[in-house]
């Protein structure tokens, strides 16, 4: 088929790179010159695995332009996957999903489905499609919801192998032409009416968020009652009704879903005279437990940070992807700055990113070991693979004062016992250097 994607982001990107790997003829479109000109020449402007490999082998049957005019004008499906970002009350921005239909309604010659992969409010696609009807004079355009479940990280994988397909549809025209897209995808597909399927998008993403947050409430209680949460998890992941995915203890969730639908949602549920109480408590959580470690770490260090040397491992709000959103290294180190501290970061790929930010403030390192040098803390908020190999006695041997707060539970109690390091972990007891 010959389709169109509006947004080469996470969504619009993966999603247009995976349909050209299943045999579609594909143009994804951006408003950005220098990064169409980055995707045109085979690289890919966000950090995802495996999505620049797919790129290069999919190259014929790929096309990278800002010309949305030709893109859209011959297409017979084509994906909005632009960003929803978050206003100040909570409530999702669709400025960029109204102008992709603008576009979309000055270009189209033809009948054709328009599909909202965006994570919209519940309604949205239904004022999409009166708002194309009423502008798109003359041709026949319909509108369809088709949310993703992708994670950073694992995005590709996600999409080529999804474990389900939801098509939110009001009409035969979408749910066939959607059902010819999916053809070579083995996943259950779901057809449900339009609003159903926005809601299920908002539904699952806030389900995950109030698991982390609950377990993450459960860690914190843990530690007061002397309890463990690595065992107790352990525990309740063999209850089939509970699961074993989402129970990882933490300093919070973080990225460019879950913070933003979780507010969302609880907006609107506000804007239509109901609460979801739950989810406002999963936000609340949340926020909070970004500054668990720093609240911990005042424990050694009760004057405060001024001249503190301080080790930041990890700066991405998880592993696996370049992303920065909501990440609990962001609040932590604007504080951290605030109050005086000297901070050396690594980070495998978002350091980049994170310059934005603090170009000048802090000093960016190109491995853990230079980071972790005569610190006299060590703050961990990312769970890459490079951290959690590493030995703890290694921070024995080169900090000034071997402190570590891990808010990702990378390392064993008795592994930090045996090297010697004061450990401060998330649900566990902490382990004191000497003691």
């Amino acid at each position: 088929m010959n389709i169109a994607v509006a947004g080469t982001g996470y969504v619009g990107l993966v999603t247009g790179v995976c349909l050209a790997e299943k045999g579609h003829q594909v143009t994804c479109v951006d408003v950005d010159e220098a990064k169409v000109a980055k995707m045109q020449a085979g690289r890919s402007p966000i950090y995802e695995p495996g999505l620049e490999e797919l790129m290069r082998a999919n190259a014929a049957r790929l096309a990278f332009t800002t010309d949305w005019a030709a893109a859209y004008k011959d297409a017979q499906v084509i994906f909005i996957g632009v960003g929803t970002p978050e206003k100040k009350d909570g409530s999702a921005n669709l400025k960029y999903v109204y102008n992709v239909a603008r576009q979309i309604a000055d270009s189209v010659r033809s009948e054709c489905v328009v599909v909202v992969k965006s994570t919209v409010p519940i309604g949205t696609n239904d004022k999409v499609e009166k708002f194309l009807r009423e502008r798109a004079r003359g041709v026949r355009l319909h509108v369809a919801s088709n949310p993703e479940f992708l994670a950073q990280g694992t995005a590709v994988r996600d999409t080529l192998q999804p474990s389900r397909i939801v098509l939110g549809v009001e009409d035969a025209f979408s749910e066939q032409a959607l059902r010819a897209v999916y053809e070579g995808f083995d996943a259950p597909v779901l057809v449900m009416n339009r609003r159903s399927a926005e809601m299920v998008k908002y539904a699952s993403n806030d389900f995950l968020a109030l698991k982390i947050s609950y377990v993450n409430e459960i860690a914190n209680l843990c530690e007061s009652v002397g309890a463990d949460i690595e065992d107790v998890t352990a525990g309740m992941g063999y209850d089939g009704r509970i699961g074993s995915r989402f129970l990882r203890a933490g300093i919070g969730y973080g990225g460019s879903c879950f913070p933003k639908d979780t507010k969302a949602l609880s907006w609107l549920a506000n804007f239509n005279d109901t609460e979801i109480k739950t989810v406002r408590a999963a936000i609340e959580v949340n926020e909070n437990q970004k500054l668990k470690l720093l609240k911990k770490a005042k424990k050694y260090f009760p004057d405060g940070f001024d001249g503190v040397k301080v080790a930041m491992l990890g700066l991405t709000f998880k592993p696996g992807t370049d992303d920065l959103r909501e990440a609990a290294s962001l609040v932590n180190a604007a504080i951290l700055l605030e109050d005086g501290a000297r901070l050396q970061a690594w980070d495998p790929v978002g350091t980049e990113n994170y310059k934005r930010f603090y170009p000048d403030q802090i000093t960016y390192c190109d491995t853990i070991q230079q980071a972790i040098t005569g610190a006299d803390v060590c703050f961990i908020f990312t769970e890459w693979e490079e951290i959690c190999r590493l030995s703890p006695k290694v921070y024995r041997q080169l900090m000034n004062k071997p402190i570590v707060l891990d808010g990702r539970n990378c390392y064993s109690l008795p592994a930090c016992e045996e090297a010697g390091i004061t450990y401060i972990s998330v649900g566990r007891r902490p382990v004191e250097a000497g003691q």
